[in-house]
């Protein structure tokens, strides 16, 4: 199959009406019959930034960050048994910017009083730790909301499934190109 584009009007779309979409350079003024030349990196990379943006702000406001957010999420989430501290960062680090974000936000809501270590070196929630988490999953709804807004469930589900559908395929070329020629 060929890989021509199609034309509008005499004006080429970019759009391949083959097996394979051109790649265009990002254009946040992209037509909606252009959406499928575009990066999905770079548009990715726009939700991230102000979905994040949005979110820290608002957090900010009220003296807390998003990665004490996710500590009090992931000892909450714990279950029965209490995580240890490595478990927390060895868990959150990834999300995080850099080795040393988790250790110092357990220690802050430690000295908060949010977060209490017991003798086998697990963390819990004090009464106040999981009050501030109540009010933190609020704020993060409303916000949800305000993100959300014109976005039916089913069409977020179906970019998420697209997206990690493209995070599996990347994922495959990636270990592919690892193991290098067949041989």
């Amino acid at each position: 199959m060929g890989t021509s584009t199609g034309t509008s009007a005499g004006v080429s779309t970019g759009v391949s009406t083959g097996s394979a979409t051109d790649q265009a350079p990002a254009d946040p003024a992209a037509t909606d019959d252009m959406l499928a030349t575009q990066p999905v990196g770079y548009w990715s990379g726009l939700v991230h930034a102000a979905v994040t943006r949005q979110l820290r702000d608002a957090m900010a406001r009220i003296d807390v960050t998003q990665p004490q957010y996710w500590v009090l999420n992931r000892v909450h989430g714990a279950g029965l048994t209490a995580p240890s501290h490595q478990e927390v960062v060895t868990q959150l680090t990834p999300l995080a910017d850099g080795p040393h974000e988790i250790p110092r936000v357990i220690d802050q809501l430690l000295h908060r009083g949010w977060l209490r270590i017991d003798t086998a070196q697990l963390l819990h929630l004090t009464d106040t730790g999981e009050a501030a988490r109540l009010r933190l999953r609020e704020l993060a709804t409303e916000l949800r909301g305000v993100v959300h807004q014109d976005i039916s469930d089913e069409d977020y589900v179906a970019a998420l499934k697209v997206l990690r559908t493209m995070v599996a395929n990347a994922n495959v070329n990636a270990e592919a190109e690892a193991e290098g020629p067949a041989s």
